[in-house]
């Protein structure tokens, strides 16, 4: 008999661990739950654990019920996004809130602004990233940041109080029905382009010379991205460590260049230089010296302050991706 009990509403899943499910009557109202894995986020590694976990959850939910309920304040999308504009997005970085704004200003606003968050359908979000990457063929990581904006906004509304654990959890964290993206178009190509030694060659053949070499050089060897490049100061560079540190890049902002904070916390980073790297830039410091001689005037009257991380100014020639005459 307790064997019977135990196994009730459990099941072994094809990894080897173990999950449970139930649909008990509240108050005329069906309550159904699945679960996978324990209220830490861990799997059910044996049938017990999984079975005393659904005694647990049915418990709960009876309790809950003789409860006083909390009326939930209905909010719509674009109250819930706004509320996050204010109050959520604080030590996001300039690009993120840029992206962010964008696409809630261009797309989602005019589709879902007006609508109350406990109404959406997970059909209704499913059948909108479905158009932008089938019938607008829009990139399929530019459709991500849709998928990406809809867990904010429903992470954003269930840290309020805006939508009840269940309506987040099957919008977001149920596996068998959370909003996800649609299914790869047969000729979508996600593989990552690598070019071969022939095209290398065409490469540094094209950039030799050129005012972007140093930027191309940064990038070949270090694996700079573009604004890493022309944020590099030369007080971050150290030819007797054979290190670079790279801890801002430069963006153009509110109309303005500026040296701003990396996107995460993990970009900070010192990266070694290869010996060819390392020749190439003692080779343009010490150019860099001869110029400050030879261009002295030009340079003084091209440079450009840059307001830097720290809010200070920054003058354009301590930048290494810095032209003989002084300017960017």
């Amino acid at each position: 008999m307790f064997e019977q009990q135990l196994s009730k509403g459990v099941y072994q899943l094809d990894n080897g661990y173990w999950a449970y499910r139930f649909s008990i009557l509240i108050n005329g109202k069906s309550k159904a739950q699945r679960r996978v894995k324990d209220e830490n986020g861990k799997p059910f590694k044996t049938q017990k654990q999984a079975a005393k976990a659904r005694v647990k959850a049915i418990i709960e939910e009876q309790t809950k019920a003789k409860l006083p309920q909390v009326k939930i304040v209905r909010k719509t999308v674009e109250d819930i996004f706004n509320e996050y504009c204010e109050n959520g997005r604080s030590g996001k970085a300039y690009s993120t809130i840029k992206k962010q704004d964008s696409l809630w200003r261009n797309h989602i606003k005019q589709k879902f602004g007006r609508k109350y968050i406990d109404e959406i359908r997970i059909s209704d979000i499913q059948d909108y990233l479905m158009q932008l990457y089938y019938d607008e063929n829009r990139a399929y990581s530019y459709v991500e940041s849709f998928l990406k904006m809809f867990y904010l906004i429903y992470g954003q509304a269930y840290s309020r109080g805006y939508i009840d654990i269940d309506n987040y959890n099957k919008m977001c964290v149920n596996k068998d029905s959370k909003i996800h993206m649609p299914k790869l178009k047969v000729d979508e190509d996600l593989d990552i382009v690598s070019f071969d030694s022939a095209t290398i060659d065409k490469l540094d053949k094209y950039f030799k010379g050129t005012n972007a070499e140093t930027a191309y050089m940064l990038g070949r060897y270090c694996g700079l991205r573009i604004n890493e490049c022309y944020g590099l100061k030369w007080s971050n560079v150290d030819f007797k460590k054979g290190t670079i540190i790279i801890d801002r890049q430069m963006q153009y902002q509110e109309g303005m260049i500026k040296l701003v904070s990396l996107k995460t916390r993990n970009a900070k980073r010192t990266i070694y230089m290869c010996s060819k790297l390392k020749r190439y830039l003692k080779k343009v410091y010490n150019q860099r010296t001869t110029d400050m001689i030879e261009f002295k005037e030009q340079r003084e009257q091209n440079q450009t302050m840059i307001q830097d991380i720290d809010k200070g100014k920054l003058s354009s020639l301590e930048l290494v991706n810095c032209l003989p005459n002084g300017k960017i």
